[in-house]
């Protein structure tokens, strides 16, 4: 498997009956995953399903999904008020014999303020319910484009790491090789050091004496932090094999990968030593800029 990014951005589009609607959904960084949902009113219903759906397909990132929906006006239809029109009826009724007046036409009637209405379509629950499997739909369609998105960016990212892992083991056998870890090199400084300190303390009987000769060697050996780097590098190709999220593992690797160096570095007792740990330091950095936008 690939290592898959935490970034991605689509816009996908969808229609039913009168509506239109756009999903757009941005994916960055994160340490978790974190939803953040936009939906316009009267579409409420869509937040839970939206949150499963992306629980489902995403394990890391802040995530910002947007829903705006268009739609074309009702259908307006003219309906007439059977209360009112009754009431007028009535009216006409209790007046008919008292006064010398036409009987009213129909359009007359009907032209009365309130008898007739203009109401508009109402849609049925059904309709609507159907509309949001529409959009859900769309969503998941949406979701899926993301998802080839990250997986595409993740590909590109994963030879960028791996290019890193490779500087990385370049310059631990780099730190191997170097002259400065040679068992005469380190003999010499061990006796150099030694000799500063009997000048220092001319007194320091041979137990002491012997304990710090003991601590000397000890700090110039680096082959521990070395034995650990290459674990390290190793522990990383194998976490990019396997299929599933990597990120919090590679992020904790690229800690302990700057650990080592640190250590390394503080133990030097050359410079051309200590040069190589400064480049392992800046490849960790680069490679620990990479990890953090892998999910």
């Amino acid at each position: 498997m690939t290592l898959v990014s935490m970034t991605g951005f689509t816009r996908m589009g969808g229609s039913f009956g009168r509506y239109n609607w756009t999903w757009e959904i941005k994916t960055v960084n994160g340490k978790g995953l974190d939803l953040r949902l936009r939906l316009p009113a009267g579409f409420d219903d869509l937040d839970r399903p939206v949150r499963a759906i992306m629980g489902e397909r995403l394990s890391r990132g802040s995530c910002y999904v947007n829903l705006t929906v268009q739609h074309e006006e009702p259908t307006q239809t003219m309906k007439i008020n059977q209360q009112v029109l009754e009431s007028v009826l009535d009216a006409m009724a209790s007046i008919r014999g008292r006064v010398d007046a036409t009987e009213p036409s129909l359009d007359g009637i009907l032209s009365i303020k309130g008898v007739m209405e203009q109401v508009e379509e109402q849609e049925s629950e059904e309709l609507h319910e159907a509309l949001l499997e529409a959009m859900l739909g769309s969503f998941k369609d949406a979701i899926s484009d993301l998802v080839k998105m990250r997986q595409s960016e993740g590909e590109a990212l994963e030879k960028v790491v791996m290019q890193r892992v490779e500087e990385l083991e370049s310059l631990t056998r780099q730190a191997e090789d170097c002259p400065a870890r040679t068992a005469d090199v380190i003999k010499a400084k061990l006796r150099q050091q030694i000799e500063r300190i009997l000048e220092a303390e001319k007194s320091l009987d041979e137990d002491r004496l012997y304990q710090e000769a003991v601590l000397l060697a000890g700090k110039a050996d680096v082959r521990e932090e070395l034995d650990r780097l290459y674990a390290h590098c190793a522990a990383v190709r194998a976490l990019v094999a396997e299929d599933k999220p990597v990120g919090r593992k590679l992020d904790f690797l690229a800690q302990e990968f700057n650990r080592e160096a640190n250590t390394l570095c503080s133990k030097s007792n050359d410079t051309s030593l200590t040069a190589i740990g400064l480049d392992l330091k800046a490849t960790i950095e680069q490679l620990r800029e990479q990890i953090q936008n892998v999910e």
